[in-house]
């Protein structure tokens, strides 16, 4: 009786009752969203390395060593010795090393040295391997695989030439022209830092720079794709490796060695506690969105609030008549805040069933416009917690406006007794 009474007042004040329905359902899309965005994009930042037990370069600082390492971002102090490198991956307790050489750029982009490793043993996320969406890894020294969003933005296809830029940055005066890399392979999305790396063998990398002194090319040392095909090239260092163990027990023991050797101390970091350091820092940026959103509901709740209580300003006269019909004013005051209730109910599942379906439809957009990884998932127990707040909020704005008809209900008790 309540119920059905209840959702013929609202229906009886449809349009402004829409409104706040929209209100509330956008308040809550967005809360709920941007929860969503924290677990999800914190858990792909977490992910955007998985598998690897240690990152070992020279000694600088783990968040330093992490930034260029993992996410391509700042450069190293000093680069690690390639028979350093040599002693870490002939260690009979390691499975496998994933050699990266930094330094050079292509519009933009970061120019990554390495070996064919990298598409075998990195992983990202829950896991997952590295899967090429055409074309594969490197075949010849000149061979060049791009991520996901270089090959997008800059309409690459199998076989395209690249010119590689002598330093970072988006603009270089000094290219290595003489040398072009033809493009064998693209990256699958990933969502993680290698979306937008160019990934170049180690080999091509030091062919690049023969003839070079300074950052600066020596006329008449330069040689062709041929003669650099002929050379030894192996590297004379690199910046970072990664390293996977045979097994997770001995990470920290060697992580101790490494850090600890009289010779030449290195730095080795163990990935998770670095990115937890790194998250630290860039975590106020989670804090502020969740500030926003749970702003952006406040002003739903106040809307709520505001058209029970014009509504109740307007249905005196309707008061009045369930007064005469013998409602006793705990009912009217109870009807009040079951339309609250069922207007904020209303606006809550209408905003989860908004946002899944908005995830739905953008999920692949996301992921290839900004590398943004989400995934239709059942909502988390924070946010359940966030929807049943809003709930909550909703019957405590109709209370108001309750209490306020069943004193309008006791005085015309009081002047109809008098």
């Amino acid at each position: 009786m309540l119920i059905t009474l209840a959702c013929k007042s609202l229906l009886n004040r449809r349009y402004s009752a829409l409104l706040t329905l929209m209100a509330i359902a956008l308040s809550t899309a967005l809360l709920l969203g941007v929860q969503q965005i924290r677990e999800q994009g914190k858990a792909a930042f977490f992910n955007s390395v998985s598998g690897t037990d240690l990152i070992v370069g020279a000694p600088s600082g783990p968040v330093q060593l992490l930034l260029y390492s993992v996410f391509h971002m700042g450069q190293a102090t000093q680069n690690l010795p390639w028979s350093r490198y040599q002693s870490i991956a002939e260690d009979p307790r390691v499975d496998w090393t994933i050699p990266l050489s930094l330094g050079d750029s292509h519009r933009g982009y970061t120019v990554v040295g390495t070996t064919n490793d990298l598409f075998v043993h990195f992983m990202y996320g829950q896991q997952q391997s590295l899967a090429f969406s055409r074309g594969g890894p490197f075949k010849d020294r000149f061979d060049v695989v791009v991520g996901h969003e270089v090959a997008k933005r800059l309409k690459y296809r199998l076989g395209d030439h690249l010119v590689i830029a002598h330093g970072g940055g988006n603009t270089s005066f000094k290219q290595h022209d003489n040398l072009p890399f033809t493009l064998s392979g693209v990256l699958a999305a990933t969502g993680t830092p290698l979306d937008r790396a160019v990934l170049i063998p180690l080999e091509g990398l030091e062919a690049i720079h023969l003839g070079w002194r300074a950052g600066i090319p020596i006329p008449g040392l330069e040689v062709s794709a041929e003669q650099a095909r002929q050379l030894n090239l192996t590297p004379r260092e690199v910046t970072s490796v990664l390293v996977g163990l045979k097994s997770k027990l001995q990470t920290f023991r060697i992580q101790r060695e490494l850090n600890t050797r009289a010779d030449s101390p290195l730095m080795a970091v163990l990935p998770g506690m670095a990115l937890q350091q790194l998250w630290q820092v860039i975590g106020v940026i989670e804090q502020s969105l969740l500030l926003v959103s749970s702003a952006a509901l406040l002003i739903g709740m106040i809307g709520l609030l505001a058209l029970l209580l014009v509504g109740l300003e307007q249905r005196r006269h309707e008061i009045a008549v369930l007064r005469c019909m013998g409602c006793p004013p705990i009912k009217i005051a109870a009807l009040l805040l079951l339309e609250s209730v069922l207007l904020t109910a209303s606006g809550v599942l209408l905003g989860i069933a908004a946002l899944q379906g908005l995830i739905l439809a953008l999920q692949g957009p996301l992921l290839d416009e900004f590398g943004l990884a989400l995934t239709l998932s059942p909502l988390s127990s924070t946010q359940w917690l966030q929807a049943a707040l809003i709930l909550g909020m909703g019957a405590l704005a109709g209370l108001v406006p309750a209490l306020k008809a069943w004193r309008q209900a006791r005085a015309q008790d009081l002047i109809r007794h008098n």
